[in-house]
Formats: structure tokens, C-alpha cells, sequence
């Protein structure tokens, strides 16, 4: 319990748990995500404007001005032995009291030597005498730096029962240091050395784990092929394919091949299926929907957002027009009155299709002949959630989508326990986005661009770079832009802004007006959400596009060209310009993936600190994936040993046993 540190009350547990921290074993478990090295060196060896630790004795009393309503600066001279510098610190007035003449301290910041001038970013009070590796963490503004790493080596002072997942012999193999050492000294590092070993420990072991459960996960799936057949008229469902107002490509064609195939068997189907951005894989979703409705059975579409949701349902009423299909719309916004009556009709029978967003977990929401669910952007939901959804039948099939083009050699690890469809083709009638890097000094020619496009009746959305999670600068360089906007426009267009920050209602009233052509231009800090449709728009403008991932650019990109009209997306930047050029010249997905994943690593191909089953702590894809592939080798010798006599295996068959699988 967090109530057993010292100093952690009521207030600071509400601020923990904020951070996903709820036990002790949580703290410690909850890992640095940078280091700052600190040595102490002589003011005359330094570089013009480097960061560097300077231990000096303070000369002269502290004087504080104020320069704006928050903002107030700290002044001092600090001898440092063999000079005298003048040391300026920002925000700091509250030190004033501890900076005394005579008192050793150490400086930590940038020295300018032309006005003898050292802008500190922080003060010790206790000085610097040797090397130093300081954890850095991601805390929100109500936790203060100090008060956590107190919290922390409290926590690390106790005796905390640690599970042990990396089995014995595998230890002693690889010579790993024992888990409670690993723990201290990524919190409390002492040297690189250590920190390296400590990585390699906890690296090896979130992997191990992740490895471990896809090839119980992949056994289980093995064993289940006892199902009921799904059978239905085939002759109807190619009618169905051949009077859709368009041609499936290839790719569609054999994912649904591959779909059918599984449907109809006796094992349950758990298939992924991977699209680049606007490949049309939503058509596929509802082609597997109509073959489940032709084999008697109910299905669910499920989105993680009710933007999404609505999209879909929108969609599949105009393409089930004419079949006697009946859909229902279900998330958090539905009236109370029409969710009644919606969970009486899926209980008798009489909604065939059901779509929604996380409402359609709720116990009360019965289906009584479910045979199929499919989740959109699968990587967003938790494993619990997704297999929750399977829970709510007896023969179940499963399709996951996703729009995040993935190696497919990573995928084939990664989803292991799943079979892959891939669709590469785009539809025929898509023109290929016309994507351009412009220096800033060339913005003129593309706010002239999107004049043109507006005049047309075209809409444009605009990216600002999200600079740090919880960062208050990204909401600013947003407003900025926005203002610079309007200056340029005269005030004449019709500008919105939209970011993380804002209620979810909020963010869905910005939306709803952008795809009704109320705003013409759209400015986000965040990532447009994957499948949004609006087809109005057609260009994509990225400010600071080196900031972003190929794979994040490619997915931007994705928001425009969703028709046969000509798009445009225009990547502001002075810098990177080589890994841009890689967007000028290629527009497949997978090909951007494949480079990312070479140039960047998982990190951006799978976002951050995802819901799914992505969230690693430490472990980087691209970094780490040597490793990777040793757990999965691992995992599956381990297995064997572990089903022989799970009892040897405490630690291992809590972890297997936490697996919500569908026996």
C-alpha cells in the first residue's frame, strides 16, 4: 500500500495514481525516461554556451527582480576558485533565503563568456563533488521533482516482494544480476555500467513476458477447433461483392478470401488485418459482417471514438441500403430512451450488426447469437477489452484492424498469435497525394496554396508538433499559429483549433463542424484520428515536420486524398531534410514503415504509451529486437517446460493464469 511510505498522504496518493501508480510495486516499476549525466568541471575548460556543473561559493547577496506577472529572475556572483561569474536563474525567487555569502553550491546551465554571464536551469545546494546520474521522470505539475525521488527512495528502501518472471536457468544463462538490483539501479544509478546492466535485466524481462503470453496466447488459439460451422450461401454474398458501386482490388479480394476461409471453419478466427491509410479495409470489416449476418449470427463493429463510430454506422446504412440488414448505433452520446430499446432488440435478435465505441463492453449489452467482433484500430484497445468482446458469445470470431503499417517481419513476432491479411493496393479511383517539402522561408507560396484550395471549396488541415506529452508549449505553439494564421488571412477564413487538452465533447463539436464545412481550416496539436474521413479535405500542412516519424507523416497524410480529387500535403521544415525526401518519393505505407522502423524504431510506428498491447516501459522494437527474438525463443522452450508442471512456476502461471482467453 502507498499509505505505508512515509510522507505519501491522501493528496499525493490522488497525484500518484494520476500517473498509473497505485502500489508500492507500482513506484517501483514506474522507470526514469532519460538521465542527466553530471561532472563537475573548471569555468576556464567549458564551451561557449555547453551545458556543464560548476561548483563555486556564493560572493555576493542574492537580488531578485520581476519581469512579468510569472516570471521573476534570480541574481548572484559565484567564485568559482579561479574567477568571478555572474549567475542568472529564472523563477527560482523561493532559494533566495538558502543562497548565503560563503555557501558552497554547485550551478548546473550555459556559460556565455563574452558577458561573463553562467543562465543556470538549476541550483544544488548540496554541490556536485563527483560524477553524477540523475533519473529524470514524467510527472504532472502537481508533483514536484524532489518530493518524488524522496517518495521513490523510500519505497526503494522497503521490502517489497518483487515477482520473478525470467525463470532460473535463464538467469543463470545469460548472467543477469538479481531483479531487486535492477530495480535500484535504474532509480539510483551509479555508474553506466550498472545502468546498462539494470537495462538488460528489465529489457529482457518485459519482453520475455510479452513473448511468453503470444505463444500461450497462439497455443490456446490452437486448441480451440471445436466450433460450431458458420455456413452460408456463398452465391449471395459474391452479389453482394459484385453490386458495390466500385471494383475490390486484389489485396481486398484475398483478405476476403482469407476471411471466408475462416469463418467457415472449425477453429475460431483471429486475424489482423493490416491497411495503409485509405487502402479500404472498412469495406472488407463490412463484407465480414454481411457473411456473418448470412450465417444467422449477430456482429459488432467496435471504434475508439465516436467520430469513428458514426463514420461507420453512416457508411453501412448507404451500403446495406438495399439488403435486409438492420444496424444500430450505440455509444456514451445515444439518448437514454433509444439505448433501451436498442438492448431489448439485440437481446431478441432483431439488430443484426451493432456498432459502437466502449459502450458495447457494458454487462448489461447481451447478444444472445454473437458470431463475430471486429475492433478498428486495434492497437488502441487493451488485450482485456478485446477479449472481453469474445466473451459475450460461444463461437466467436475475431477481426482486428489497423491503419499502422507494420514491417511485416515485426508483425509476424509481435502478433504471433494472430494469421495477417495485408492490403497494400489502394482503390483505383485515389489519386496519389502530391507531398512537397518548403522551407520556412518559403511559407508564403503554401499559404497562397491553401488560398487557392479554399476558393475551390476545399477545407485544410493544419499540424503543430505535440513537443512533449503534457506540454503546455504545444497548446501555445497551436494558439500561435492560429494568430499567425489570421494575420495572413486578414481574418476572412474560418479557422478552428483542436488538441488533447479539450473535452472529449469538445473535441467532437470541433470535428462534427470541420465535415460540415463550418471551418475551412483545421489546426491540431494532435493526430487526426486514423479512419476519419472527410473528404472535403485536401491538404495536409505539418509545421516542424522533422519533429514527427515517417510512419506519424504517412498517417497525417492519410487524412487527405481520400477521393479521386487531387490532394496535397506540405511539410514545413529547415531541418531533416533527407528522411523527408523519403515521403516526396513513396507512398506506400509499408515501404515508409519498413524505413522508419530502420531510421526510428517502434516508438513512432506504435505511438505512445498506447492502451494495447505495445506499452512498453523500456523496451524499443528496432533498439531491442535481437532481444526480441530471443525472448520468443525463450518463451516457447519455457512453455513446453512450464505446461509439464505449471506448479515448478508460480510467478509465471500468475502471469498465464492473468490471460482472459475463452477456453
Amino acid at each position: 500500500m502507498l499509505t505505508e511510505i512515509k510522507g505519501v498522504g491522501p493528496k499525493t496518493i490522488i497525484e500518484l495514481n494520476s500517473l498509473n501508480i497505485y502500489t508500492v510495486l507500482d513506484l517501483l516499476t514506474y522507470y526514469p525516461y532519460r538521465y542527466n549525466y553530471y561532472k563537475p568541471e573548471k569555468i576556464s575548460e567549458i564551451k561557449e554556451n555547453q551545458e556543464a556543473v560548476i561548483n563555486g561559493v556564493i560572493e555576493s547577496k542574492a537580488n531578485i527582480s520581476y519581469l512579468k506577472k510569472n516570471l521573476n529572475k534570480l541574481m548572484f556572483s559565484l567564485n568559482t576558485g579561479t574567477e568571478i561569474i555572474n549567475v542568472t536563474i529564472f523563477n527560482r525567487a523561493f532559494l533566495k533565503s538558502n543562497l548565503l555569502i560563503g555557501k558552497p553550491i554547485s550551478v548546473i546551465g550555459k556559460y556565455n563568456k563574452s558577458n561573463n554571464m553562467f543562465t543556470a536551469s538549476d541550483i544544488r545546494l548540496k554541490p556536485i563533488l563527483q560524477a553524477e546520474v540523475e533519473p529524470i521522470y514524467h510527472l504532472n505539475n502537481n508533483i514536484k521533482k524532489a518530493s518524488f525521488n524522496k517518495i521513490m527512495n523510500i519505497a526503494l528502501e522497503k521490502n517489497v516482494n518483487l515477482p520473478i518472471y525470467i525463470p532460473d536457468y535463464l538467469e543463470k544463462k545469460y548472467k543477469f544480476i538479481d531483479k531487486l538490483s535492477a530495480i535500484k539501479i535504474i532509480h539510483k544509478p551509479t555508474s553506466s555500467a550498472d545502468l546498462k546492466k539494470s537495462l538488460l535485466y528489465l529489457i529482457y524481462e518485459e519482453l520475455f513476458i510479452f513473448m511468453l503470453k503470444i505463444s500461450f496466447l497462439k497455443l490456446k488459439k490452437e486448441e480451440l477447433t471445436n466450433l460450431k460451422e458458420k455456413k452460408f450461401d456463398s452465391q449471395l454474398m459474391k452479389k453482394f461483392i459484385n453490386n458495390l458501386p466500385f471494383k475490390l482490388t486484389n489485396d481486398q479480394l484475398i483478405a476476403v478470401d482469407e476471411i471466408t476461409k475462416d469463418t467457415i471453419s472449425k477453429k475460431r478466427m483471429n486475424r489482423l488485418l493490416l491497411g495503409d491509410v485509405g487502402s479500404g479495409k472498412t469495406i472488407v470489416a463490412f463484407i465480414s459482417l454481411y457473411i456473418n449476418k448470412l450465417a444467422g449470427y449477430q456482429g459488432i463493429l467496435m471504434a475508439p471514438t465516436e467520430i469513428l463510430a458514426q463514420q461507420h454506422y453512416n457508411n453501412s446504412i448507404k451500403i446495406f441500403e438495399n439488403y435486409n440488414v438492420k444496424i444500430a448505433l450505440l455509444t456514451s452520446s445515444v439518448k437514454s430512451s433509444i439505448r433501451k430499446q436498442i438492448i431489448e432488440d439485440l437481446k431478441n435478435k432483431k439488430i443484426d450488426i451493432l456498432i459502437g465505441t466502449h459502450s458495447v463492453l457494458n454487462e448489461e449489452i447481451i447478444i444472445p447469437n454473437l458470431g463475430l467482433v471486429i475492433t478498428d484500430e486495434q492497437h488502441r484497445f487493451g488485450v482485456k477489452q478485446r477479449h472481453y468482446l469474445q466473451q459475450k458469445g460461444s463461437d466467436v470470431d475475431v477481426l482486428y484492424m489497423s491503419a499502422t503499417p507494420i514491417p511485416r517481419t515485426v508483425a509476424l513476432t509481435i502478433y504471433g498469435d494472430m494469421d495477417i491479411s495485408q492490403i497494400k493496393e489502394k482503390p483505383l479511383n485515389n489519386k496519389v497525394v502530391i507531398t512537397k517539402i518548403y522551407k520556412e522561408a518559403g511559407i508564403k507560396d503554401v499559404l497562397m496554396k491553401i488560398v487557392e484550395q479554399i476558393k475551390l471549396g476545399y477545407q485544410i488541415y493544419v499540424i503543430v508538433p505535440l513537443v512533449e506529452e503534457n506540454n503546455e508549449d504545444s497548446i501555445e505553439n497551436v494558439d500561435s499559429i492560429y494568430d499567425k494564421l489570421n494575420i495572413a488571412f486578414n481574418h476572412k477564413l474560418s479557422l478552428d483549433i483542436i488538441h488533447g487538452k479539450m473535452t472529449s465533447s469538445k473535441k467532437e463539436k470541433i470535428m462534427n463542424d470541420f465535415k460540415d464545412n463550418k471551418t475551412k481550416i483545421l489546426i491540431s496539436t494532435t493526430v487526426i484520428e486514423v479512419g476519419v474521413d472527410i473528404s472535403n479535405a485536401t491538404m495536409m500542412v505539418i509545421f516542424n515536420a522533422e519533429r514527427f516519424g515517417l510512419a506519424t507523416l504517412h498517417q497525417l497524410r492519410g487524412r487527405v486524398g481520400r477521393n479521386d480529387i487531387q490532394s496535397y500535403c506540405y511539410l514545413i521544415s529547415d531541418y531533416d531534410i533527407e528522411r523527408l525526401k523519403i515521403m516526396e518519393e513513396t507512398s506506400d505505407g509499408f515501404e515508409i514503415s519498413e524505413k522508419d522502423f530502420k531510421l526510428r524504431g517502434t516508438g513512432d510506428i506504435f505511438g505512445i504509451k498506447q492502451s494495447g498491447d505495445m506499452n512498453f516501459k523500456l523496451a524499443n522494437l528496432k533498439n531491442d529486437y535481437k532481444i526480441l527474438i530471443q525472448c520468443k525463443k525463450d518463451g516457447e522452450e519455457f512453455l513446453l517446460k512450464y505446461l509439464k508442471n505449471p506448479k515448478l512456476y508460480p510467478h509465471q502461471r500468475c502471469l498465464l493464469d492473468s490471460i482472459i482467453f475463452i477456453d
